[in-house]
């Protein structure tokens, strides 16, 4: 009798169980199953490595994709090229994650009748990103490797996210056999999925650093020979100085000034600087992961650190990490997350909206007028107002060396007019000179974009 009666009690704790098994199942079938059937690759909702999910529009209303039926992009080759990268194209060479990651908003289901087709066209999704400004910077960009971000510092719209090389998803490339090299890396995400040596745009993290630790920097002089000898090692710099503030040395890149400014900050200070700031690991993005940053100082002697202060040494930085920076140098030190996703429509239901969300303070108020003053600086004095078309721009170059090539031309800035806040990074693969070469691809990103933010308050 007890071994059947602890048989019984053993059955019974089986199906109590088993019943709250298909209890929890049940609850989270309810709560997670249109996730489940709207997981990335779902044969349901995919075709290939990329979503069917309805329509796909710029934030003017201009339609950049429809899967309704198939794939269908727009109707302008440029503007085709310019967001390939974001929308993936046809053969899955491609990916979409900005798609996968709303997906589960731009599909019709509910726990009866499973996943359904919304009537063509009820389902539209409305991206931050002007057709307009990404046509711009592939335009500007042509001819080279590299990435243009712009982004309201304000809000945390991206404006723009360019990559380059690209191609037409309408007219795809023999990119296997292609023999010329305008292909080179044409499947990688260079605005998300690169890192870059930043070379002396690097000097903001270094002159942020100072600001705030050294207590006497603004009123000091530094003498610049044309080069230095700091730690053992050979500082050489792009120009014989002479005498020079800190305004001064900013503006003209000075990397003795920058090297021993490095230096005296040492090791430890300027590591985490550059990680108070987001500029070292990663972190997501609209479904992306954003490439890592490194700024790697732990077996570093004082002329690595010099080194490093100027944007050498084993510095590199991501585009969105250091756009992200010069929006918290603009918004007074608080930087706004980027975003590209500003609204999901399916009927008449807003399935998702953005909202912006500002990042924990990384520099003091007065640390960031103080950058935004003598970034002002670099602009009037160096590269010249002229360029943006009557932006007041404050902006830093950069010409980051590369043993045995072409240097990387870097410019990185924002602009202070209230009708056009936007920040914006160009990176330019062996493009020489920044002050150059990526400053005029700037001002005329940054010339669209006014002209698009303007035509939008207009309209409003």
């Amino acid at each position: 009798m007890k071994q059947i009666s602890k048989r019984a009690w053993m059955a019974m704790a089986l199906a109590i169980a088993l019943l709250a098994g298909l209890l929890i199942f049940v609850g989270s079938y309810f709560v997670n199953a249109k996730d489940w059937v709207t997981f990335p690759g779902s044969p349901h909702v995919y075709t290939g490595v990329n979503p069917d999910c309805g329509r796909i529009y710029d934030r003017s209303g201009m339609l950049l994709l429809n899967t309704d039926d198939g794939r269908v992009y727009s109707t302008d080759e440029t503007v085709r090229r310019s967001t390939m990268h974001l929308l993936g194209d046809r053969d899955g060479y491609i990916s979409a994650p900005l798609l996968k990651t709303y997906a589960s908003k731009m599909f019709g289901f509910d726990v009866v009748n499973g996943l359904y087709t919304d009537e063509p066209g009820s389902v539209a999704a409305r991206l931050t990103i002007s057709a307009a400004v990404q046509s711009a910077a592939q335009q500007a960009l042509s001819g080279y490797r590299g990435t243009i971000g712009v982004y309201n510092y304000k809000t945390g719209e991206l404006l723009c996210a360019v990559t380059s090389p690209s191609y037409d998803p309408d007219n795809v490339p023999d990119v296997a056999n292609d023999t010329t090299g305008s292909y080179e890396g044409v499947y990688v995400n260079r605005f998300f999925d690169a890192s870059y040596t930043p070379g002396s745009i690097f000097k903001l993290v270094t002159a942020a650093a100072a600001l705030e630790t050294i207590p006497d920097v603004q009123s000091r002089t530094f003498q610049c020979d044309g080069k230095t000898i700091i730690g053992g090692q050979e500082i050489i710099c792009n120009g014989v100085h002479g005498s020079l503030d800190l305004a001064g040395a900013l503006a003209h890149s000075c990397n003795v000034a920058f090297g021993e400014l490095a230096a005296e900050l040492g090791a430890e200070t300027l590591q985490d600087y550059a990680e108070k700031l987001g500029l070292t690991g990663s972190f997501s993005c609209e479904g992306y992961t954003v490439a890592s940053g490194k700024i790697d100082l732990s077996q570093a002697d004082d002329g690595d650190v010099a080194w490093a202060g100027i944007g050498q040494y084993t510095d590199q930085v991501s585009a969105p990490a250091f756009l992200r920076y010069m929006g918290a140098i603009a918004n007074g030190g608080q930087a706004a997350e980027p975003y590209l996703m500003q609204r999901v429509r399916k009927g008449d239901d807003i399935t998702y909206e953005a909202k912006t969300v500002l990042s924990d303070a990384v520099l003091k108020p007065e640390t960031a007028d103080t950058l935004t003053k003598l970034m002002r600086n670099n602009v009037q004095s160096v590269y010249g107002d002229w360029q943006f078309g009557g932006l007041s721009v404050c902006a830093k170059s950069g010409t980051a060396e590369r043993e045995g090539q072409t240097a990387n031309a870097m410019f990185a800035g924002f602009a202070l007019d209230s009708s056009c806040p936007v920040a914006f990074v160009v990176f330019v693969e062996n493009g020489g000179s920044g002050s150059a070469v990526a400053a005029p691809m700037a001002a005329k990103v940054l010339q669209t974009c006014a002209q698009v933010l303007s035509a939008e308050a207009a309209a409003k």
